[in-house]
């Protein structure tokens, strides 16, 4: 793709990765791009059923687990992957694009916001809840419709290399995220792209994030430095 810069890897996996084998990966691609001997990586995939809880993850946050539950460094408390969700793993050099772990997650956030709304969902960022949400249909609201959350971001830094990084709901199974509460918030609906009548197929989804990733690498201090 043209608007891939050279210094990335863009790399779509065919088939569903297992998890602890698309981990194991991600970290040693991280590693060795700490080390200058790789270049940085936007990997996007889908995992099998799968319930991962971070480094904030509660117990108490397991109602009835239907598949594996994995613990993983990223931040964040439990949530699921499984098929219909897009995953993307994003390992940058942060010492080549500035040291600021926010500002990468404001501008992650930002950038899943963006390739939403060009494909018709209404995304936006809520006040002192990581994440992406969205409007939702629900008829229990005064208004008709209530804030759901569409997709979910957790990454951590090693060495200064982003690690992990967001997963967005296009067409999965909604009632697999029953067997959690997703990312700690009880009070909040999950919903996808399919539910609001948006496009769900991976390679619309991932056409739309490509041609947004130069507006993510030019803002909040990612343009490369060297």
């Amino acid at each position: 793709m043209d608007h891939i810069p050279d210094d990335i890897e863009w790399r779509i996996a065919p088939a569903p990765v297992p998890y602890a084998e698309a981990i194991a990966e991600m970290e040693a691609r991280a590693a060795a791009v700490a080390e200058g001997t790789a270049r940085e990586l936007i990997w996007l995939l889908e995992h099998p059923p799968v319930y991962t809880g971070g480094t904030s993850a509660d117990p108490a946050d397991l109602r009835d687990p239907q598949f594996p539950v994995i613990g993983t460094g990223r931040g964040g408390r439990y949530t699921y992957h499984g098929p219909g969700q897009r995953i993307g793993y994003v390992v940058l050099d942060l010492t080549q694009r500035g040291r600021d772990v926010r500002q990468f997650v404001h501008a992650l956030e930002g950038w899943v916001i963006a390739t939403l709304r060009d494909l018709g969902i209404p995304a936006f960022r809520a006040p002192g809840r990581i994440g992406i949400w969205t409007m939702a249909p629900d008829p229990l609201s005064a208004t008709g419709a209530s804030e759901a959350k569409i997709g979910a971001i957790g990454v951590r830094v090693r060495r200064w290399v982003t690690l992990h990084g967001f997963s967005v709901n296009l067409a999965p199974d909604l009632s697999h995220f029953a067997g959690i509460v997703p990312c700690g918030l009880a009070d909040f609906a999950v919903t996808s792209a399919e539910a609001l009548g948006a496009p769900t197929d991976f390679a619309t989804f991932d056409a739309a994030l490509a041609l947004r990733l130069a507006a993510f690498l030019e803002t909040h201090s990612l343009a490369r430095q060297n």
